[in-house]
């Protein structure tokens, strides 16, 4: 049977990855850190009969003790989200960055060469877009005055013209516009040389805008459903951000944690990344609507407020996942949102 080990298996997504690993039959035991940008109560003892051990990723010593018997490791481990400001950024790098680099420096002392690696969509900054009259292109960072002024859209560098929103690949350049984007970017480089030079295999899930069940309830770091959630509750308006018109893919965690289970079982060579999507985009409005018209709630109110680490569309191609993993995600929003409405959600 094989061993794996899931970092952050105690969290909103770890903890559905290791319960899917363990119903397909592999044996796996767990890590987590108990951040407390993930976590306000004690993390349980076990997640789905897997045994969960509290380990900074940091400690080199931890980590070798955790990788004994090991044969894949499945890296969801990170601080997640926006974060509150750049006070931030000493603690993204250390965890994100630092610790990725010590458990890879591990993995290759225990002649580990499995890796699933949870990257995200932040990896591309803005998606992929179209100029009518000069195709494809790649528009510059967002302006603060035009974004005060309410203009959301991007424009091309060559006719100031609108884009159009199209479909990003996997192999578009990756362009971090925040910090959390920055160390997504660095996980990514730092598991390539590994694999470069141990020989070993990297299986990047490049996730979308994922939610569902146990989400963190209403931090900084909570994805935007469980923040306009968290709002419904309250008999609050959901508050959606610039015109609402801003394009994601949303994708069901339990879509995710099966993605994660066929990239255990992926042979690839080197790393390759993929897309984690289902393929079937909405607003950030439309997503705001359909929550609170599940949960009788208000509508959302569209504020025109914005973040400049926000990008304005992210839309991705999920054929290469479905080609090469057999993954196809199954939840449509709809679906989701029902359930998502009257899911528990940790604190």
């Amino acid at each position: 049977m094989t061993q794996v080990l899931v970092t952050g298996g105690a969290g909103f997504i770890g903890t559905h990855v290791t319960t899917a690993l363990v119903a397909t039959g592999y044996c796996v035991s767990v890590v987590d850190s108990a951040h407390p940008a993930a976590h306000r109560d004690p993390i349980p003892q076990n997640v789905a009969n897997a045994p969960v051990t509290i380990v900074d990723l940091r400690d080199r010593e931890a980590v070798a003790r955790a990788l004994r018997g090991v044969e894949v490791v499945v890296h969801q481990a990170a601080m997640v989200g926006m974060g509150l400001n750049l006070d931030d950024l000493p603690d993204y790098v250390s965890n994100n960055d630092l610790g990725t680099a010590v458990l890879l420096a591990e993995m290759a002392r225990a002649g580990i060469g499995r890796l699933v690696l949870a990257s995200s969509m932040v990896v591309y900054g803005e998606g992929a877009y179209e100029c009518l009259a000069h195709g494809n292109q790649r528009p510059a960072p967002r302006r603060p005055s035009d974004l005060v002024a309410g203009n959301f859209e991007p424009t091309c560098v060559l006719c100031g013209e609108d884009l159009t929103s199209s479909l990003v690949p996997e192999d578009a350049p990756l362009e971090p516009r925040s910090v959390y984007a920055a160390t997504k970017v660095a996980q990514e480089h730092l598991a390539a040389a590994w694999a470069r030079q141990t020989g070993g295999s990297v299986v990047a899930l490049r996730y979308h805008n994922v939610y569902g069940p146990g989400m963190p309830r209403d931090t900084p770091y909570s994805g935007v459903a469980a923040i306009f959630r968290s709002a419904l509750e309250r008999g609050q308006a959901p508050h959606v951000f610039e015109d609402g018109r801003q394009r994601r893919d949303f994708v069901h965690v339990a879509d995710v944690a099966r993605a994660n289970v066929a990239a255990v079982e992926a042979e690839v060579e080197g790393l390759v990344a993929y897309n984690i999507a289902s393929g079937r985009p909405a607003t950030v409005g439309d997503m705001a609507t359909a929550l609170s018209d599940v949960m009788g709630g208000s509508r959302p109110v569209v504020t025109g407020e914005f973040r400049l680490g926000d990008v304005r569309h992210v839309v991705a191609s999920p054929q290469k996942a479905a080609r090469e993993l057999g993954f196809r995600a199954q939840i449509d929003i709809t679906t989701g949102m029902a359930d998502f409405a009257r899911a528990a959600l940790r604190r």
